[in-house]
């Protein structure tokens, strides 16, 4: 609370222009807390009084402005913290109301902004986690986690623009252009169908990336999965997961967010029965010469558990393929635009003790 002072008795003065000391338009009763000659001689002295109980107001107003304002910032923080707690639980939704509460309170807390940003990420509304994404750069611009968040939702909605940007603050690319990036960024494993939350199974697969966040697959994925051989994927900037490649090297796994842009091959998948490995090698070359990829499922699919998947692949994983006694029934995977031209290639490979049995289209590339 502020005090209004009570004024004191003024000093005795014989005249106005003694008191030339003054600051110009500024009477001395402001500083002596009374009246005086001068203003009583200008007839100013209740003016003075005046512009010294404004100034209490205005003292008191700033100083209650900073209480509400620390007040404010105090309910912020105890709402982002309930927040935070119920999105590690689980429940995004209740999450998203607490946040946007603390906002009302504190529209300014950059941690708040990207938990949103994070959470609108995931459940891939991009115009969302791009704005709130937006708005904690600007109040923190240094902040790595918020620009990979930025730049995934830009390249979502293809602001090439905002998304060459941050790359070029985060110093990964630099190169002048427009439009998408289509560079060789090398390959790395990819998870499909992340979200656990998914029906369609999880499966790990090699792709080359194009950009820091978009990657072309490589592998034939099963067709189960709802992906396919040549799809680009958006995938996430933080790994989950690690796996070695074919010269030892281990290459981080991302998890994928969505299908950025369809392939145009369709997935088949057939069982053949052979006598050894020879005629898998004998289908696959003729694959090759076809131009059709090639997959064979039986020899190269594994199933780990996931602690495993999403860390380092125990020794026991590693060897798992390598033990396995010999299959004379294979189930094998292709990516093929023509159907036709598949089915000239099984029947020219098809002989004595090679049968194939229950060709399928299982992902239709005309249906995306």
């Amino acid at each position: 609370m502020v005090e209004i002072l009570a004024t004191t008795a003024p000093e005795s003065r014989t005249s106005v222009e003694g008191l030339g000391a003054d600051a110009p338009g500024e009477c001395s009763c402001l500083r002596q807390k009374s009246g005086c000659c001068r203003c009583e001689a200008l007839g100013q002295y209740s003016q003075g009084a005046e512009c010294r109980y404004d100034h209490a107001l205005k003292t008191a107003a700033k100083a209650k402005e900073a209480v509400m304002i620390d007040a404010a910032r105090e309910r912020a923080e105890e709402l982002h913290e309930a927040g935070m707690k119920l999105s590690n639980a689980g429940n995004d939704d209740a999450a998203v109301e607490q946040y946007l509460k603390a906002l009302a309170f504190d529209p300014d807390r950059p941690s708040t902004l990207y938990n949103l940003g994070l959470i609108f990420k995931y459940r891939r509304e991009w115009r969302a986690s791009f704005e709130y994404n937006r708005r904690a750069r600007e109040l923190r611009a240094d902040d790595e986690a918020t620009l990979w968040n930025l730049t995934i939702a830009a390249t979502a909605l293809q602001d090439w623009a905002t998304a060459r940007d941050v790359w070029r603050d985060l110093k990964i690319f630099s190169e002048p252009g427009e439009g998408p990036i289509n560079e060789n960024f090398g390959d790395t494993p990819v998870r499909l169908n992340a979200d656990e939350s998914s029906d369609a199974p999880r499966e790990v697969v090699w792709a080359r990336r194009l950009c820091p966040v978009r990657a072309r697959i490589l592998n034939i994925p099963t067709g189960a999965t709802g992906f396919r051989h040549g799809d680009v994927v958006l995938h996430d900037g933080a790994a989950v997961g690690y796996r070695l490649d074919s010269d030892g090297r281990e290459c981080a796994v991302f998890n994928v967010l969505e299908l950025f842009e369809p392939s145009r091959f369709s997935t088949f998948e057939v069982s053949v029965e052979v006598d050894g490995p020879q005629d898998v090698g004998a289908l696959e070359g003729l694959c090759d010469e076809a131009g059709i990829p090639f997959a064979d499922w039986t020899g190269s699919l594994r199933t780990l558990c996931k602690a495993c998947s999403e860390g380092r692949p125990h020794e026991g994983h590693d060897g798992e393929l390598k033990e396995r006694d010999w299959e004379r029934t294979r189930r094998v995977g292709f990516a093929a635009i023509d159907a036709d031209r598949l089915g000239a290639v099984l029947k020219g490979w098809k002989g004595r003790r090679k049968l194939v049995a229950d060709l399928r289209c299982t992902l239709d590339a005309r249906l995306s």
